[in-house]
């Protein structure tokens, strides 16, 4: 039945093309490939909408639509998304993919196994996450360049052969990069990054995987994507005083909890969107990340207009203006459903702080006093840090310098130390021309590289860092345990830069900048007003130092060599994981993990970001972070005969004796970046199944593509029956990989006690055809690997 309405409705596709008019809709040149295929997607949102009989549709899916490799086969909606959203399964063909450097190795080192000569769609590599901050910018730099020369130069060699654009160390973050550069409203991207979200300030959809998911869109596979679910957010009023576009997103966040956004893409609407900067609009989809959101997307404003024409993509922004102003395609139709509606007013909005180890715990900062005081939490501030992708804009540094100034007028210094991260060599350049650099410096600032440093955990603070409890204020997205500085007992509170500056002159939790004074040294009262920025400089943004910027259309060059030595610690070739047996799983459980359980605490990133090319040695970090339900210890586990081993210890020695690990834990398992090693590492070290209450959406794909089983509890209560040492047998996997992953959706598990006691759990999986296969291959990229080579 549905297969005899596609081809209908193939048929009608020519008459419906011509009819929406799409033929005068080219890139404009020497932008070809920075443009959306509009006239392409408008044809397929055309056929989308026929077979869903012109219900109207959010932004969303009017982007996702567009994108299907076959938009006919939502057809098995029978007319009403209703039936979609949550359930099927799309087939997409993203238009772009971006890399930062530490992901990227592992997603290259994946795609060379496929045999390509160049990538289906464009590329960008970017060197930002293994820089680390600590004295300034130039010696930072210097010295990271020099650590780091190996992976840039296997990255830089990878771009050259594949036709891959390079932004080498100091260019800047990914993520800024992308909405300088390559962010268009309409666009569809995956990147290699939880936080490539942030594209979608300005109207894309940009989606975070691993790089086994990269590696589809990279070789023209069809990529996978469980229909989300649609989350309006409704903005009334204006902004105005201290509140900023952070406090959007961390207010979010407590409303919602790290798990509220989890299958949902979050779409912003309402009267209080035209208000917002397009970098504002980035700094909220950045962090709908923290809530577990598929990604978080704005319909197109005239600040994306403007933004467009002040990063050099005037064309662009014209040709997207209209194919909004005639197609609607960059807005939601009038009457779009959506599932959930969370409604904010901007006008009595007021800045929260986030935090410490959690981005959903949020005070707002009228009451931090009182609730630093009841938490028994640090009242010192030891440091603040602002920039990052999440806040480094043009208007984020201007706004703090507008503090600053009105503190160095008083003749007040910050009180603790404070650090800039500027998020691109254009900012960089564009805030030094017009003094917002030397304001910084002069009032006690260090002005890190244009990369990650601090946020991602490269920060070096020196032989006096503080070892035990202290806390730190920063503009960052995420603030898990040891993640900025390696010290578990460091408390970050995230916020926006606006409140990070102010906070740096008292050093103290129980100021509040919009309503208390500072003492002066000559005994009169200072107080703050609230800060004033630019959207734009007014003298336009300048590129700064023209070695920071690759070619703008790179050609591949298939005689590179592109060079992995065998002795190296840094890189490794990958082999490739053993195929399925043919045989129900039987495995011994390793560990309980009680509480959180992020990426961070699964593969941790700081000093171990350097393996991220050396699967073996990144290895050595797996689940270090977690706690052990059983004795409450940290890394650590016990062997069958009691022996306490180092969690990857163990591990290895199971692999080693032949025997089949599986790990349970609680809820929103993997949470935080997407961290591929934080799945490919579990399986290199002989794990077959992770069994969890729930999971975070990029580390169940990400377990899926590199070969694992991932169950959640049917009966959450079962998870107190486990203990380490069990035996957990599944008893109808083969059943259910002969379905195709069509079985009802269930895994039975016998579970064998120490003591010889069994008894069965039921568990949940959320396994796909394509899935399915590629769990019978061993990996996606084995079976990936498989088609290509069939095809050629």
């Amino acid at each position: 039945m549905l297969a005899s309405r596609v081809r209908a409705l193939r048929a009608s596709q020519r008459g419906l093309a011509t009819a929406i008019n799409t033929d005068s809709i080219v890139a404009p040149k020497g932008f070809e490939s920075r443009t959306p295929p509009y006239a392409k997607l408008l044809k397929n949102l055309a056929v989308a909408k026929r077979v869903l009989n012109n219900q109207p549709l959010t932004l969303a899916e009017k982007i996702l639509y567009s994108h299907l490799v076959e938009p006919e086969e939502l057809a098995v909606g029978k007319g009403s998304t209703a039936n979609i959203r949550g359930v099927e399964y799309f087939k997409l063909n993203p238009d772009r993919v971006a890399m930062q450097d530490a992901s990227a190795q592992m997603a290259l080192l994946q795609f060379m196994t496929c045999g390509m000569p160049n990538t289906a769609v464009p590329g960008s590599i970017h060197c930002d996450h293994l820089i680390v901050g600590k004295d300034g910018a130039k010696s930072d730099l210097k010295s990271s360049i020099a650590t780091n020369k190996e992976v840039f130069d296997f990255l830089q060699s990878c771009g050259q052969k594949y036709g891959i654009q390079f932004w080498g160390p100091g260019s800047g973050i990914i993520h800024q990069i992308v909405l300088e550069n390559f962010s268009v409203p309409g666009l569809m991207m995956l990147g290699t990054d939880s936080h490539t979200p942030n594209a979608g300030g300005l109207g894309a959809i940009a989606i975070g995987v691993g790089g086994a998911d990269a590696v589809d869109a990279l070789t023209g596979t069809p990529w996978e994507l469980k229909a989300p679910k649609i989350l309006g957010v409704k903005l009334t009023g204006q902004l105005s005083g201290w509140s900023s576009p952070k406090d959007i997103i961390t207010h979010l966040a407590g409303l919602l909890t790290v798990r509220g956004g989890t299958g949902f893409i979050v779409e912003y609407f309402g009267e209080g969107v035209k208000s917002l900067s397009c970098t504002g609009m980035a700094t909220i989809c950045n962090m709908g990340a923290e809530i577990g959101a598929t990604t978080s997307t704005f319909p197109m404003q005239d600040a994306h207009y403007r933004y467009l024409r002040a990063t050099n993509r005037a064309p662009i922004a014209d040709l997207a203006r209209d194919v909004n102003k005639n197609f609607g395609f960059m807005t939601a139709d009038e009457g779009a459903q959506y599932d959930q509606v969370v409604e904010i007013d901007l006008n009595t909005l007021e800045p929260s702080v986030n935090g410490p180890f959690t981005p959903d715990l949020s005070t707002p900062i009228s009451k931090l006093s009182e609730t630093t005081k009841e938490n028994k939490w640090p009242q010192n501030i030891t440091a603040g840090l602002i920039g990052s992708c999440t806040n480094s804009s043009y208007q984020d540094m201007s706004r703090a310098v507008s503090i600053m100034k009105q503190a160095e007028k008083a003749g007040l210094k910050p009180k603790i130390p404070f650090f800039v991260t500027p998020g691109s060599e254009q900012i960089r350049a564009t805030i030094e021309r017009d003094g917002l650099i030397e304001t910084f410096e002069k009032n006690g600032a260090i002005v890190l590289a244009n990369a990650c440093g601090p946020c991602i955990g490269q920060w070096d603070r020196g032989a006096n860092a503080p070892k035990d409890t202290n806390v730190i204020f920063t503009s960052f997205n995420r603030n898990f345990r040891a993640r900025n500085d390696g010290n578990r007992n460091t408390m970050n509170f995230l916020t926006s830069p606006d409140i990070v500056t102010a906070m740096i002159y008292s050093g103290d939790m129980n100021f509040n900048p919009l309503t208390q004074s500072i003492k002066l040294q000559n005994g009169d009262e200072f107080m703050f007003q609230p800060p004033a920025g630019e959207e734009l400089p007014s003298n336009g943004f300048i590129a700064g130092r023209e070695e920071f910027y690759p070619e703008l259309e790179p050609v591949p060059v298939p005689e590179v060599q592109v060079e992995v030595s065998p002795d190296s610690d840094r890189l490794q070739l990958l082999e490739p994981f053993e195929a399925w047996d043919g045989k129900e799983l039987s495995t011994t459980l390793l560990l309980k993990v009680e509480g959180k359980c992020t990426t961070d605490h699964i593969s941790a990133a700081g000093a171990w970001l350097k393996y991220k090319g050396h699967l073996e040695n990144i290895s050595n970090n797996t689940l270090i972070g977690a706690q052990n339900k059983e004795t409450g210890e940290v890394n650590t586990a016990y062997d069958l005969g009691g022996t306490s081993y180092g969690i990857p210890e163990l591990m290895i020695k199971w692999k080693n004796e032949n025997r089949p690990w599986i790990v349970v834990a609680e809820h929103n398992y993997g949470e935080g970046s997407a961290r591929e090693h934080a799945a490919l590492s579990p399986r290199f070290l002989g794990g077959k199944a992770i069994l969890v209450k729930s999971f975070a959406r990029i580390h169940e794909t990400n377990l899926k593509k590199q070969g694992m089983l991932p169950l959640t509890f049917a009966n959450e209560s079962d998870y107190d029956k486990l203990s380490a040492g069990d035996k957990l047998e599944t008893t109808n996997l083969i059943d259910m990989l002969e379905k195709g992953g069509d079985n009802g959706g269930m895994i039975n598990i016998k579970v064998t006690k120490r003591s010889g006691e069994t008894f069965e759990i039921p568990c949940k999986h959320t396994m796909s055809k394509d899935q399915v296969e590629f769990f019978k291959a061993g990996s996606a990229i084995n079976y990936i690997g498989r088609l290509k080579r069939e095809q050629q």
